[in-house]
């Protein structure tokens, strides 16, 4: 390929030693200073970094912690790990009357069952509130409220 005639060809790149100065015949910006020795063999090496000091090898201490996920509990037992005494259990059920079961009694009271009819929500375990309690220690672990 050759140059139209009037236009300059450029020339090849710069090298990375002419771009950075790196033994360029160029002159530095700032002084350089020499490298000063002392005729008896002191000062050869330059001084120790005095930053932070070496860390000390002290033991490390690991220390396993189990986070147990929060439990929630429903009208069925659950596996877990019983807070009390720390065993593994599948909790303990056991159904006491709350609030759905006496609204479910007065509404059938409205309704007009005042024979004795308005007492069958108190025999229905599905409208009762769930203690869960553990079958080791018997302590309880939670409640379900209906309502």
């Amino acid at each position: 390929m050759s140059a139209p005639s009037g236009i300059p060809v450029p020339s090849a790149p710069p090298s990375y030693e002419e771009t950075t100065g790196i033994n360029v015949s160029y002159p530095h910006p700032y002084p350089v200073p020499e490298p000063v020795q002392k005729p008896d063999g002191k000062g050869m090496n330059p001084p120790p970094y005095m930053g932070q000091p070496a860390p000390a090898h002290n033991p490390v201490t690991v220390q396993t912690v189990y986070v147990q996920q929060p439990v929630v509990f429903y009208d069925r037992p659950v596996q877990m790990c019983c807070p009390s005494c720390n065993q593994m259990i599948v909790t303990r059920l056991s159904y006491d009357s709350g609030a759905l079961t006496w609204l479910s009694c007065g509404g059938l009271c409205l309704l007009g069952c005042i024979a004795g009819c308005c007492l069958i929500p108190f025999c229905i375990d599905a409208l009762k509130d769930v203690d869960h309690t553990c079958p080791n220690c018997s302590a309880l672990i939670g409640s379900y409220k209906r309502l």
